[in-house]
């Protein structure tokens, strides 16, 4: 764990590095407080050790910028001083130090105060994984690990503000598992989660690392495809299709012949569509093709027609 020490007396400052090295701590020396300022701005510092009286920028205003930034990781600091009445104590903590140590220091205790703050630290930086993955579970479809329906929508979203930003089309294709409903009703739902999650792993394969996919609903799922004309749409949506239709599905009822229903649009003529709008497009698509006998693919190039209704 990196420790960096601000401290502008040479002799303190060569004494600290030597110790704190020792103890398996990775240094960063600073000579004044604005050194220190700049180390704190180019990346985490989870430990830190300021003097309270540097050139430039004390130790004080120093606690101060650093509870002012905006970082996801916190430091723990350690304030040295030479200053042991009451009063002073509190005016450090009260401007963001965490603990403090009185000069001259006894290293037996700055070691043991150092333990304790990167103790602090660890705790903090599980706790920050913790909630990244009960995020992310909370973004997630508990059956296909796929995106859920409120993560995928919001990821259309951000990309279509990106690609309005950047003048670059979105595809989406909503994809529709072939009388999945007469494969729970004949064969039971555990045939059917095995058969969604199969069909879901082999889509997944054939998208590009960038796309999206996510559960929409029920056996419908929707790809969002960055920087996709229709052409290339329909072109994805073709190689989707012919990935799961190919090979049949091993269950514990045999071999399924399982084939998917496609709708596709893009907005490459329509920049300006919304989320719901692309949505629904696809899903006018999607219907087309259930229309027209299932396992196949349809995409929507009526984008006047959808630009009237939007009006």
């Amino acid at each position: 764990m990196k420790v960096l020490i601000a401290e502008d007396d040479k002799v303190s400052s060569k004494i600290l590095e030597r110790n704190i090295r020792n103890w398996g701590y990775k240094v960063i020396i600073s000579n004044n407080g604005q050194q220190a300022w700049q180390a704190f701005q180019k990346g985490e510092i989870p430990l830190a050790i300021l003097d309270w009286m540097m050139p430039k920028i004390d130790g004080l205003e120093l606690c101060q910028r650093v509870r002012q930034l905006k970082k996801d990781h916190y430091t723990y600091i350690i304030l040295l001083t030479s200053k042991d009445r009451k009063e002073d104590i509190l005016e450090g903590f009260r401007a963001g130090a965490d603990d403090y140590i009185v000069k001259p220091f006894d290293t037996l205790e700055l070691r043991a105060r150092l333990q304790t703050g990167k103790r602090i630290v660890d705790l903090q930086n599980q706790l920050i994984q913790t909630n990244l993955k009960l995020e992310e579970l909370a973004r997630e479809d508990s059956l296909t690990k796929l995106w859920n329906r409120a993560a995928i929508i919001q990821l259309l979203e951000e990309e279509l503000h990106r690609s309005q930003r950047e003048k670059k089309p979105v595809g989406t294709i909503l994809v529709d598992i072939d009388y999945f409903k007469n494969i729970n009703d004949t064969y039971g739902h555990l045939v059917g989660d095995t058969v969604l999650i199969e069909v879901t792993a082999r889509l997944k394969k054939k998208i590009r690392c960038y796309d999206r996919i996510g559960r929409y609903g029920g056996d419908e799922l929707l790809i969002v495809l960055p920087n996709c004309r229709l052409d290339e749409v329909e072109e994805i949506a073709e190689r989707l299709r012919f990935a799961v239709c190919q090979k049949k599905i091993q269950t514990d009822m045999g071999l399924l012949e399982v084939t998917l229903s496609l709708g596709a649009f893009s907005s490459e003529k329509q920049p300006t569509i919304s989320a719901e709008n692309l949505i629904k497009a696809s899903d006018n698509a999607l219907y087309q093709a259930k229309r027209m006998g299932r396992n196949c693919v349809v995409i929507n190039k009526y984008f006047q027609t959808l630009t009237q209704r939007e009006a």
